[in-house]
């Protein structure tokens, strides 16, 4: 296991931590500004939201290795299950902004049940032809798909996948070797099993995505923590991605409308890096 107590070299920002991924939110930085500040931290790359990046995704991937560092991924597709599943045209595109971003990682965060369905099972197969329609798109431009399970009380709306168990199942019905999983510890935190499907999944892992569970939660979506504020066994977690072969940066990703949102970038910045190298 990496030890990062002097050394945040491997840490990087996904800017919904800055409340950049929902409108009304945050600080309003323009990328430009993230970049400079997370450059001036030493961090070793940004995750951006496509709602952000627009039609500049080739001129602010140049911007983010110019400073230094990396785009470690971009968020998110659309949908590709539910009733507010996207098209396939759509999903296409948003991959080709990945691949014009330099962002080797895509995550996928699925929608909901398949209307006309009752379960997961049915859509978690829709869901696989629908990713195996866009993966051979997806490799011609470099780009690697990461399939996100979410907490089970986002079943039904936003997603057919609850665990990594889950995920991994619907990567082998795919097929591609450029399909993969990310593991989020806000999603993934209360699974028993998580050790065994990291194992499982091995080099199939994409991404680590951190932040904490707060034991009284006020907010399904908006109202994750920052690691150390809540229940989740963070080392415990990377421990088990770290032993399945993962490498990669660990990307802080909070949702907190009701506080970090609230508070200046630059702060969130900086307990963001003590924390990590602290506590993660």
């Amino acid at each position: 296991m990496r030890d990062f107590t002097h050394d945040h070299s491997a840490l990087a920002l996904n800017t919904a931590t800055l409340g950049h991924n929902l409108p009304g939110h945050g600080a309003g930085w323009a990328p430009e500004r993230i970049i400079d500040e997370c450059a001036a931290r030493g961090l070793a790359g940004i995750v951006f939201w496509r709602r952000e990046i627009g039609t500049r995704a080739v001129g602010i991937g140049e911007r983010v290795r110019a400073a230094g560092m990396q785009v470690v991924g971009l968020c998110r597709t659309p949908y590709l299950v539910g009733a507010e599943a996207g098209t396939l045209d759509e999903v296409k595109a948003s991959i080709d902004t990945a691949a014009a971003l330099g962002a080797p990682v895509l995550t996928v965060v699925t929608g909901g049940t398949e209307p006309g369905t009752k379960g997961v099972a049915e859509s978690q197969k829709i869901l696989a032809d629908r990713v195996a329609a866009v993966a051979g798109h997806a490799a011609g431009c470099g780009v690697n798909l990461a399939l996100e399970p979410l907490n089970p009380m986002f079943g039904g709306n936003r997603t057919v996948l609850f665990t990594v168990a889950d995920s991994l199942r619907v990567c082998d019905m795919v097929g591609a070797a450029n399909v993969g999983v990310a593991v989020d510890v806000y999603h993934a935190w209360w699974d028993t099993g998580l050790a065994d499907s990291c194992a499982a999944a091995g080099p199939r892992i994409l991404g680590y995505h951190l932040c904490d569970w707060l034991a009284d939660t006020c907010d399904m979506l908006l109202d994750r923590g920052m690691m150390g504020d809540g229940v989740a066994d963070l080392r415990a977690i990377r421990a088990a991605v770290e032993r399945a072969g993962f490498t990669g940066p660990c990307e802080v990703e909070i949702f907190s409308a009701r506080n970090w949102w609230q508070r200046d970038p630059r702060e969130v910045l900086d307990v963001m890096v003590e924390r990590f190298r602290s506590l993660c």
